[in-house]
């Protein structure tokens, strides 16, 4: 039986989560929209770049 092992060598995580918290603390949100923003900014991310 073959395995296989997938690994990741790039940062976009960090750089996401990175930018993730520059706009929670740019826009002054409270912990309940910045959690909303969590859920909410990779989406107009995607909307934005897909086209």
């Amino acid at each position: 039986m073959e395995r296989i092992h997938i690994t990741q060598h790039t940062s976009l995580g960090a750089l996401w989560f990175a930018g993730w918290l520059f706009s929670i603390g740019y826009l002054h949100l409270d912990f309940w929209r910045g959690l909303l923003g969590l859920i909410v900014w990779p989406y107009f991310l995607g909307a934005y770049w897909a086209p």
